[in-house]
């Protein structure tokens, strides 16, 4: 999409009566209620069978005491990708729409249809969205690497394994998911790989294509950021830990149990939620530093760089001669984790907290207020 037409489109939105839109999946509650907490109208785009959650019990209404809700509208589609249809976009364009994109719109829209057809301002960098995928030339890793922030070593062949890796590998059922599954040996590969393509969990072909990285046994943080164009400045605002199934269950189990359940149950990472958590404050300025590597690399690489909401997903490491942090995985869009305002990092720089939702309202009411919107929507 060129930037022009959507620097055309922003200079003929009325500024006064912006609304704020997302895909109804991920963090769009987050998102609704941050846009609400800054005055913004908010409407959702769903998928028809999913639409319940945001057209019935978040939807905005009025009651005898108050206002509640966060969703003021709502766009009900029979495909999530048919936001990409001519009538739709057009619609989100006539209520001066600034969309927020998160990891369900790009999986169910697809990068093509982000960059080249979805003729509406979006808050952030588009072209970017995709360097979270691994068949990209200038991918995460192109970009980790090239700014000189440390990642796991990658094996570009099974054979070449030395030590304990991860393997991660398209499911077979829901391609935009990843199995995942841990070995140390090219051996050891080959029988894993034969079991879960004999079971249909994986396909033979996909694992051609596998990312297979060292595994970093360390305490593993997200570090949530945000980056403002309008003031340069990089904010932490909060720090997480995953929740997966059925690892979680798993490790709750005494070690003979884990044994016995292994035997019967195929282990998963699938993300199913988050634990807010703090870092210990010593290694902050490092986090710091890592984020400013990955947002000056970004300008280089993909003009104008990161606009906003980034993560890295972290391993903290003992050393030695200190502790270390090896980034295994980045988002460059809005986090799944509305959590993280209650951990004190946006606290310490606002005096208040301030969610990832809110934080992306803030920037965009400022760049209406002077005339910049186009500096943070592509």
């Amino acid at each position: 999409m060129d930037r022009k037409i959507i620097e055309s489109i922003v200079e003929h939105y009325d500024k006064s009566s912006l609304t704020i839109g997302t895909l109804g999946s991920h963090s769009a509650l987050d998102i609704c209620a941050g846009a609400k907490k800054q005055g913004f109208r908010t409407v959702v785009v769903c998928q028809r069978g999913r639409e319940k959650v945001y057209e019935k019990y978040y939807r905005r209404r009025k009651t005898r005491w108050e206002d509640i809700g966060v969703v003021d509208d709502v766009i009900v589609l029979e495909k999530f990708n048919q936001i990409l249809r001519k009538e739709v976009v057009e619609k989100l364009k006539n209520v001066n729409t600034i969309f927020v994109p998160h990891r369900s719109f790009c999986v169910y829209v697809g990068y093509d249809g982000i960059e080249n057809t979805f003729e509406v301002p979006i808050f952030g960098n588009r072209h970017l969205l995709k360097v979270e995928e691994r068949d990209v030339e200038r991918n995460q890793y192109y970009l980790l690497k090239k700014a000189g922030i440390r990642i796991p070593k990658v094996f570009e062949d099974y054979t070449e394994i030395d030590r304990p890796v991860i393997v991660k590998v398209s499911e077979s059922q829901r391609s935009y998911e990843r199995a995942f599954f841990i070995v140390s040996s090219p051996q050891e590969f080959e029988r894993v790989s034969d079991e879960l393509v004999r079971k249909g969990i994986v396909k033979r072909e996909d694992l051609e294509s596998a990312v297979i990285e060292e595994f970093i046994v360390g305490a593993q943080f997200n570090f949530n950021f945000f980056y403002s164009p309008l003031s340069k400045e990089l904010e932490l605002l909060g720090i997480d830990m995953r929740r997966q199934t059925n690892l979680d269950g798993l490790l709750r189990l005494p070690h003979r149990w884990q044994d016995e359940a292994l035997k019967k149950i195929e282990l998963k990472f699938i993300e199913v939620g988050h634990i807010a958590c703090t870092l210990r404050e010593s290694l902050l300025e490092r986090v710091f530093e890592l984020g400013e590597k990955f947002i000056k690399i970004t300008k280089e690489e993909y003009p104008p760089g990161i606009i906003g909401p980034f993560a890295l997903q972290s391993a903290v490491i003992p050393g030695p001669p200190r502790e270390d942090i090896v980034v295994f995985d980045v988002s460059i869009r809005s986090p799944g984790s509305p959590g993280i305002s209650y951990t004190p990092y946006s606290y310490y720089r606002w005096l208040r907290n301030v969610s990832m939702g809110e934080r992306i309202a803030m920037e965009i009411k400022r760049a209406a207020e002077e005339d910049r919107l186009a500096e943070v929507v592509t």
